[in-house]
């Protein structure tokens, strides 16, 4: 252990560099509540998302990595802001206009439109409590409804009260003229509507806790700020509920990043201190623009696990969270492949590799072994040129390049050829364009097939490659990128593939010979 906990603590990768920072901050020893804390936020008011993943797997390895260095207990807390008024009603719920009545009233109020559970807050808490658990992570589940109802946030909300002109000048340097005149922090919960009011206050009464303001009727009301009888806006509340749970970490996206001294400083306000953060760069869609769940561009989590893994889509979270990343459909082989290059690479690594390799924070320091002998390129390659023989007619072309492959023995490979299958039939094969060889390049090609046809090597895929190379070289490709390019596009309808000696290996040199034949003749242009 001491010898991971020296490799960790100089390791450049950053959930360490995140987590000595909060070693720094606690300086070594447990915290008055025993633990250090660490945070991530929902809005409940649409399902989970990718980003929401994202959140939640880079929060936890920087949990991970802090457990590698320090011995003080951890908790780790998804809040949900489910006190939050329903500002628009969603358009693929059932009955969507039975929901207009309750508009702008806690989405833990609102009937749940699909007729099971309590509110249709508590419908959309579970679906998030569901989407986590699915990927085993360990965390506690915080409903804001109850945060505010049972007393919990009432020591804060009572010094939010007597500290209230403090908070408001806070918030009024950040607001446009015509937003400071009606702006408060408090958003008192209408006692006979129930709805979330956006109105003035006439009076905030520090000593007695107490807020009175006139609803839309111009009725006047005072109201205690505890017992759920109001909520905050939601910056102060970023604030006030890192001063009320005491946390110690917390990371958001880079759209948030302006308002971070304000969440400090009116957590100081509050009496706490403001934890430590990490501000992440948004993703992009394939055209560059951010992605938005209005907009619905970009990668689902659902479709990045029609096609791949998991473990895959927490390796492309891993990576450079403070660069602007696209997340499209074409960045998924690359992120499978990688991933299984770090995995084989993992047992052969000194410590201090392990601890920089992507597979450790996916793993929490215990990776398992890849049975990718079959790169997800190359079975993209292979769906290509297999028709629609199905897994099992991957299995044949697999079996024979590897003999001691079984899906029950390599069930990631097994589980990559299913998935290696769908993403050829909706991104792959709708985009292939073949087309027919040059002059030089047919002949060239003959001669491929011709060698290939004496080829007496086995299935070499190094000295396969080699045959191929000499076989540009001897054909006068000055540069021989443009004929292993003519052979993809000629062969696969692709401009770009796999090492060609490894595919001829895969798929087979009496087939590849087929297949080139096929492609003289004019069958697959």
């Amino acid at each position: 252990m001491s010898a991971l906990r020296d490799a960790a603590l100089t390791s450049k990768a950053w959930p360490f560099e995140e987590a000595r920072k909060l070693v720094a901050r606690i300086k070594g020893k447990a915290p008055q509540k025993g633990y250090v804390l660490f945070e991530t936020g929902y809005g409940p008011s649409g399902l989970p998302h990718i980003g929401t993943f994202g959140e939640v797997a880079r929060t936890t390895m920087v949990r991970r990595a802090f457990e590698a260095i320090c011995d003080v207990p951890t908790r780790l807390i998804c809040f949900s802001d489910d006190v939050d008024g329903m500002r628009k009603v969603p358009e693929n719920v059932p009955d969507p206009v039975a929901l207009r009545e309750h508009l702008q009233r806690p989405l833990t109020s609102v009937p749940d439109p699909f007729g099971k559970y309590e509110s249709f807050g508590h419908h959309n808490n579970a679906m998030l409590r569901r989407f986590l658990d699915t990927f085993g992570f360990e965390y506690e589940f915080i409903s804001a409804t109850e945060f505010y109802k049972s007393g919990q946030f009432d020591a804060v909300l009572l010094r939010a009260a007597e500290r209230y002109d403090d908070i408001m000048a806070v918030m009024l340097k950040s607001l446009r003229d015509e937003r400071q005149q009606t702006y408060s922090i408090f958003l008192p919960i209408h006692p006979e509507t129930g709805r979330v009011l956006y109105v003035p206050m006439k009076h905030v009464d520090g000593k007695n806790g107490t807020i009175t303001f006139e609803d839309e009727d111009g009725r006047e009301w005072t109201l205690p700020v505890t017992g759920g009888n109001v909520k905050l806006q939601w910056k102060p509340d970023f604030g006030a509920r890192w001063a009320a749970l005491d946390v110690d970490f917390e990371m958001y996206g880079k759209d948030h990043s302006t308002n971070t001294p304000i969440y400090d400083r009116i957590c100081e306000i509050l009496g706490g201190q403001k934890p430590e953060h990490y501000v992440y760069e948004l993703f992009l869609d394939e055209n560059g623009e951010k992605i938005s769940k209005s907009k619905g561009n970009g990668l689902t989590i659902d479709e990045w696990l029609t096609y791949a893994s998991t473990e895959s889509l927490s390796y492309y979270m891993f990576l450079k969270p403070r660069t602007a990343k696209r997340l499209s459909w074409d960045v998924i082989p690359k992120a499978v492949d990688e991933y299984h290059q770090q995995l084989r690479a993992f047992p052969d690594q000194t410590l201090e590799q392990q601890v920089a390799n992507p597979v450790w924070h996916i793993h929490g320091g215990t990776p398992p072994v890849s049975n990718m002998v079959v790169s997800f390129a190359m079975l993209l390659n292979l769906a290509s040129v297999a028709g629609s023989t199905g897994k099992e007619g991957l299995w044949g072309f697999i079996r024979r390049y590897a003999p001691d492959a079984a899906p029950e023995t390599h069930p990631d490979l097994d589980q990559a050829a299913g998935f290696a299958l769908a993403y050829f039939r909706d991104f792959v094969a709708p985009a292939r364009q073949f087309r027919a060889p040059g002059d030089m390049e047919r002949t060239a090609m003959e001669d491929l097939a011709a060698r290939l046809r004496d080829w007496q090597g086995g299935l070499d895929a190094e000295e396969l490659q080699t045959l191929a190379f000499a076989v540009g070289k001897d054909h006068g490709f000055e540069n021989l990128r443009d004929w292993f390019k003519a052979l993809y596009e000629v062969l696969l309808g692709q401009s770009q593939g796999p090492r060609f000696g490894g595919f001829i290996a895969l798929y087979g040199v009496d087939e590849t010979v087929a297949l080139i034949d096929r492609a003289l003749a004019g069958d697959l242009a």
